[in-house]
């Protein structure tokens, strides 16, 4: 039996003890410990960082899945000089995990394709990274979500997992007005969540105008806003949307214009 080889009988017994993953790193290490002469002990201690570091990929590349973000956005890749009245040191102090570990809101407010979404997900992001478990939403979807589970008889159900998720994100609130039964749904979802768990809300509309959010219950309006508002950190974003089209330059013609080289004499 060579020693530069993995014992085949440690493939079945490894997966048996589910240790299968040691099976990826094993030839690599055992060659290291050879040429090393290292300990029993500094070759055991090898295998196992690789194992714990292969679950943690691994329920990182999973709670990353069913986060459901938009897209890979990064607070790394966000473009502060856009906004140059946003906090830097609130958005790191965001993202290393504070308002997760208050249990508090964090609300961002600005015009569309200021990069509310982007830094709400890059949020997320984070905190996937610090073992959190996220969610993200549009409201439209997260409403309609709830109410479909009306009909099928499992709204308790959905309500009490989206009650319980580590961090949600509800993405442009008041994009659309909320009417029976939506303004109920995320009034009864926030009361759920409210001191318990972190909550991530962007809105095109500016903080005072809120609850024109609602159609109509004015008070459902003030009961849900109160609970969203109470201890959060509030983020208004300014400056010039990432989606302005692209400006040709001046002396371009538009494409109607121009003469077609085969045509020129």
């Amino acid at each position: 039996m060579s020693t530069l080889n993995p014992i085949p009988e440690l493939a079945p017994q490894l997966k048996q003890l589910r240790l299968s993953g040691i099976l990826d790193s094993l030839e690599i290490r055992n060659r290291q410990a050879i040429e090393g002469k290292l300990a029993y002990t500094d070759f055991l201690a090898m295998l196992v960082g690789d194992e714990i570091a292969r679950r943690e990929n691994k329920k990182f590349e999973m709670r990353l899945r069913r986060a459901q973000f938009r897209t890979t956005k990064s607070l790394e890749q966000f473009d502060f000089a856009r906004v140059p009245g946003l906090n830097r040191a609130l958005v790191n102090d965001l993202a290393a995990g504070r308002y997760i570990h208050e249990k508090a809101p964090v609300l961002i407010v600005g015009p569309s394709g200021i990069g509310k979404s982007h830094l709400a997900q890059a949020l997320g992001h984070c905190a996937v990274r610090q073992g959190i478990d996220v969610t993200f939403t549009t409201c439209t979807a997260l409403t309609q979500s709830l109410n479909a589970a009306r009909a099928t008889g499992v709204y308790e159900r959905k309500l009490a997992a989206l009650a319980r998720v580590g961090l949600l994100i509800i993405d442009d609130f008041g994009l659309k007005p909320l009417r029976a039964p939506a303004d109920e749904d995320l009034h009864d979802l926030i009361a759920e969540r409210y001191e318990r768990l972190p909550t991530i809300v962007t809105s095109n509309l500016d903080f005072a105008e809120w609850d024109h959010a609602f159609a109509t219950n004015r008070l459902l309006a003030s009961a849900t806003i109160d609970r969203l508002r109470h201890n959060a950190y509030c983020i208004a974003l300014e400056g010039p949307s990432y989606r302005d089209p692209k400006v040709a330059p001046a002396n371009s013609k538009p494409a109607h214009e121009r003469t077609p080289k085969s045509a020129a004499k």
